[in-house]
């Protein structure tokens, strides 16, 4: 069975830019993954610091508005990895999932070092690389003409471990419909 792990789409990261293609290619996979019969599970990143725009006792910390409906599955977590001291590998192992799908934010932190740490494990991980964002721009890095989504993309595939799919590839191998 496959599940798509929807990680820190939240207030505090979603606010910060215009992420709509990103937030309709997420919602859209939410739904064929529902329509098909398979889990979809919400990460939270929930930090502890006040200061931080993913301040767990704070609105920046709740679901974006756009996909909260589709959380049956909410795993808050406090590092980069969905899997470090969460419950994420016993729900996934009591669902039977063998195949993961990444998307969300950060592209560079929390859904690489998720898409890593399934393969550690074990599962098969597809990184939907048109279905991640990042509040982080190639100024943050100081790395002029820098597209992170497309170096993480490129590295996570270069590892001959990890699939990484831009939609039309995703659409076209997985044989998507259209459910706008």
């Amino acid at each position: 069975m496959r599940a798509l792990l929807v990680i820190d789409v939240q207030n505090g990261l979603v606010e910060k830019g215009n992420f709509q293609k990103e937030l309709s290619l997420i919602e859209r996979t939410i739904k064929e993954f529902q329509i098909n019969g398979d889990p979809v599970i919400f990460m939270k990143h929930l930090d502890e610091e006040e200061q931080s725009p993913l301040y767990r006792n704070s609105d920046s910390s709740d679901l974006h508005s756009s996909l909260e409906k589709y959380a049956k599955h909410i795993i808050g977590k406090q590092t980069p990895s969905s899997f470090f001291n969460t419950d994420l590998s016993s729900l996934l192992e009591g669902m039977g999932v063998s195949h993961i799908f990444i998307s969300g934010f950060n592209t560079e932190y929390c859904c690489m070092f998720t898409a890593i740490a399934a393969f550690d494990r074990g599962y098969k991980v597809t990184f939907l690389e048109d279905a991640t964002a990042t509040v982080n721009s190639e100024e943050t890095y100081e790395m002029k003409g820098l597209d992170i989504n497309d170096f993480v993309g490129s590295v996570l595939y270069s590892s001959n471990v990890i699939e990484v799919l831009d939609d039309e590839e995703y659409v076209e191998q997985y044989k998507v419909n259209n459910l706008n």
